[in-house]
């Protein structure tokens, strides 16, 4: 088995499709976006003569609270190597701690994609003070499913909403040209991030996003109208077989229009019809977590019927000691977040 740089797209896109779960923040593009806004990819994988059995994808992200390298949802080991699934995930942190020395990082944050009672241990991790990604999943599986069977499995309030979006009004637009159409996506997005004074991801990275994913038609950017003016906007990625809800915004004056059930039950239909797997409906607060920053959304997107995951938490590993600096300093961040 070699631990060695990655040279292939297709490839490495091949592998990570062919699991039964493929999160697109390990895809080959999404480290092209991070390119786009400075922050460098680093991509390993693990192959004997015929095939790849392990891909781990890392961010050097240079904050100012301390430069690392951050894995979202990885690394990804496959399924069939499950009794060297240990020795497989040492050697591959090994070869990126020190990639991550080299580029003077003071520590590695990684958020795998294990569920909490499938994880592997890693010698000298440590719980991380705050999450990367996240880390209560909340989805829909689609497969052997009817319309019909979806919406009768939702909330009861959740279908009169979206009856009354539609009796309102309400119409539900997939862009043809999400490239040109972001640009309203970043318009509510402004709006929504100034209202609820969350820190967003910003404008550079949506239209990275969208403009390196548009060409292979994995992102879809969806455009709620009401009496002419876009109301809600949507940024959903279809990698894997999966349709995942990444980013959404309203308008605040029409706050009182339900325009965002409409638009998530459109997009549901639209990945049935696709004959996707899974809708991925991303974070959620913890249960019994009513003061959880998610509380909110959690209420809207539980309504559509789904099941939970839990994910292990987000971990760390050290590399300098100034990492222990940052994680003071994150303790305190995560106190006044309400996390």
């Amino acid at each position: 088995m070699i631990i060695e740089p990655a040279t292939d797209q297709r490839l490495w896109d091949d592998f990570l499709t062919s699991q039964p779960f493929s999160p697109f923040l390990q895809s080959w593009t999404m480290g092209e976006v991070y390119r786009d806004i400075g922050q460098e990819p680093i991509r390993l994988w693990a192959r004997d003569e015929t095939d790849i059995h392990a891909i781990c994808q890392g961010i050097v992200v240079p904050a100012r609270r301390g430069k690392h390298v951050m894995v979202q949802y990885g690394p990804i080991i496959s399924d069939k190597r499950v009794a060297n699934s240990e020795k497989l995930l040492e050697d591959l942190l090994h070869a990126l701690r020190k990639i991550a020395r080299e580029k003077n990082c003071s520590f590695i944050r990684m958020s795998p994609f294990w569920s909490e009672q499938n994880t592997i241990p890693i010698i000298g991790a440590k719980s991380s003070p705050l999450h990367l990604l996240a880390e209560h999943i909340w989805y829909l599986p689609l497969t052997g499913k009817t319309e019909d069977e979806i919406f009768k499995n939702m909330r009861s309030t959740t279908r009169n909403l979206i009856r009354r979006a539609e009796k309102e009004g309400v119409t539900i637009e997939c862009s043809c040209d999400p490239i040109r159409d972001v640009e309203e996506f970043i318009r509510l997005h402004d709006e929504t991030r100034k209202r609820h004074k969350f820190v967003p991801y910003s404008n550079a990275f949506f239209r990275a996003q969208v403009g390196h994913f548009a060409p292979s038609q994995n992102v879809l950017v969806y455009l709620a109208r009401f009496q002419g003016r876009v109301i809600a906007a949507s940024i959903h990625m279809q990698f894997g077989g999966e349709t995942s809800y990444h980013h959404g915004a309203s308008s605040h004056e029409f706050s009182k229009i339900p325009a965002s059930y409409l638009l998530q039950w459109t997009a549901i239909r639209d990945a049935l019809r696709r004959g996707d797997t899974i809708y991925n409906f991303w974070g959620i607060a913890p249960s019994q977590s009513k003061n959880h920053p998610f509380a909110g959304v959690t209420l809207f997107k539980t309504g559509f019927g789904g099941q939970l995951l839990n994910l292990m938490h987000c971990i760390d590993l050290p590399l300098r000691k100034t990492y222990y600096v940052t994680r003071a300093f994150e303790y305190v961040r995560k106190w006044k977040r309400g996390f």
